[in-house]
């Protein structure tokens, strides 16, 4: 269902905020977003959305990149918490990182919403994510569908995952999985984990897989640019009549891949919008306004059949208007 953002412009100041264990007013309504890696496209679209949501709000907001790295994330909090920021909203490295930056925050007294990914414990005043494990069944049974017409059962599947620390990519596995189990494909090849998040590097292991496994018929890529890299190690090896490549989340470059058919889907996160609600949800906070613990937002699952009836929708809340 596509969502029409509005917003009220005009947000309540806090009062004060309790920084560093010192009492002070918050100048200026400032907040923060801590991303994983500003490199990473997701994580842009995520930006503009909480970019956007602040603006609105009449804040401004900064984007501190963690570079993938938990000392540097903690950093950018410390600092952010020093600045005097009214908030913080958050894509944490990993799961088991965020409960430090959670910690740190409550300490100084500043509202965290933590935008997908998750936290293994801590306190936080919402958490905005996408339903990966609904997203990655629904794309798995768009695949299942195609291997069940062509006979390919009883072959293998393989999985290039993002990091199984993290809850999402715990998620989008096991889903994928049953998916998979329901037609009886239940033998896959050792998972591979993203290190560089590059197609590069999805390329060797989608080559590897290869090599390894004469059986292998389905490769489930769990990022969007990193399902072109295994989809271009498919083509390499000759066997794109041979096999499926499947992917989750979304770039415009994707977007032409499933449309010529070359890699069959993909379960989209809506970044944009995650990171719209996730900033609102912290902004309405501040103003004293109640706000979910949890906010769920859907997975578009993208095919050849429906690409031009999602398209408006694509383009806003999963591409931040950077689709044609």
């Amino acid at each position: 269902m596509k969502r029409h953002i509005t917003f009220a412009a005009s947000i309540a100041l806090v009062g004060s905020l309790l920084l560093g264990g010192n009492a002070a007013v918050a100048q200026d309504k400032n907040i923060a977003y801590l991303t994983p890696s500003v490199n990473v496209q997701f994580w842009r679209y995520v930006a503009t959305g909480a970019e956007a949501a602040a603006k609105e709000g009449g804040y401004t907001i900064k984007t501190l990149d963690s570079a993938n790295d938990a000392k540097t994330q903690l950093q950018n909090a410390q600092d952010a918490i020093a600045q005097g920021v009214a908030g913080i909203v958050i894509s944490p490295t990993d799961s088991s990182t965020a409960p430090s930056v959670l910690k740190l925050a409550e300490n100084a007294g500043v509202p965290v919403v933590i935008a997908d990914i998750g936290t293994n414990e801590g306190e936080y005043v919402s958490f905005v994510g996408s339903d990966n494990y609904g997203g990655a069944v629904g794309i798995g049974k768009e695949t299942a569908k195609i291997v069940k017409e062509k006979g390919w059962t009883d072959g293998s599947f393989g999985i290039i995952g993002i990091p199984q620390a993290r809850i999402n990519g715990q998620l989008r596995s096991k889903g994928f999985r049953e998916a998979m189990a329901e037609v009886g494909m239940t033998k896959e090849v050792p998972l591979q984990q993203m290190q560089t998040f590059t197609a590069e590097e999805s390329f060797r292991f989608a080559q590897d897989m290869i090599t390894a496994n004469s059986d292998l018929r389905v490769i489930f890529v769990e990022s969007d640019v990193q399902s072109i890299g295994a989809q271009q190690a498919v083509r390499a090896a000759r066997k794109t009549d041979d096999m499926i490549i499947a992917a989750f989340d979304g770039t415009p470059e994707l977007v032409e891949k499933i449309s010529n058919g070359s890699i069959i889907g993909s379960g989209m996160q809506q970044p944009y919008l995650m990171g719209f609600s996730a900033a609102e949800a912290l902004i309405k906070h501040i103003a004293g306004e109640k706000v979910e613990k949890e906010i769920a937002l859907p997975v578009l699952i993208v095919t050849g059949s429906n690409i031009d009836e999602l398209h408006d929708e694509m383009k806003l809340n999963v591409f931040a208007g950077e689709l044609k």
